[in-house]
């Protein structure tokens, strides 16, 4: 694998002062190449695979959803959040594949449930509990609704760290 797409994110975030995580989506969210989807998503959330700023005044905390607690945190502060549609992450979805928290916590009883209740006990404003069929059957999963923190705005760095900014031949376009 190459490490451009990364490179490549990393440049459009230093391009602004506010952005204290960032990060590709997963493959199976976006699975399907259609030119109207957002190359990249404001105030959303962030998964597993995040860039932070390492000056970021948040932290960790938590036993479950620390991903998604985060990303809420820092939009709640008023800064902003940047997901990357036009590069994926070909991750396999949670409680798939052994590894990760498959043993520690999503094998104990109701254990998806306790993960989901977790984030609606820290973020009630706008965290929900729902029983919804994902990957293939019916768990207990969270709904975060981010519309709230949509007119979080990106503040622009005067003088780019570097001099030059490479768009990588890439261009927006309006379809």
């Amino acid at each position: 694998m190459s490490g451009l797409p990364l490179c490549m994110v990393e440049d459009v975030v230093d391009r602004y002062k506010d952005i204290y995580l960032s990060g590709l989506n997963y493959k199976f969210f976006a699975p399907n190449t259609d030119v109207r989807r957002q190359r990249v998503q404001m105030n959303t959330r962030i998964y597993s695979g995040i860039l932070i700023q390492n000056d970021c005044p948040i932290r960790w905390r938590g036993r479950y959803n620390e991903d998604t607690d985060l990303s809420l945190r820092v939009m709640k502060a008023g800064h902003t959040t940047l997901l990357f549609n036009n590069f994926l992450i070909d991750k396999k979805a949670t409680n798939t594949c052994k590894g990760g928290n498959t043993s520690s916590i999503y094998s104990e009883e109701n254990g998806m449930l306790k993960k989901a209740e977790s984030l609606q006990e820290q973020h009630p404003d706008v965290a929900k509990v729902t029983d919804k069929k994902f990957v293939g059957k019916k768990e207990y999963h969270h709904i975060v609704n981010y519309k709230q923190y949509k007119h979080n705005g990106l503040v622009c760095i005067n003088e780019p760290k570097n001099k030059t900014i490479n768009n990588y031949g890439l261009t927006l376009i309006d379809v």
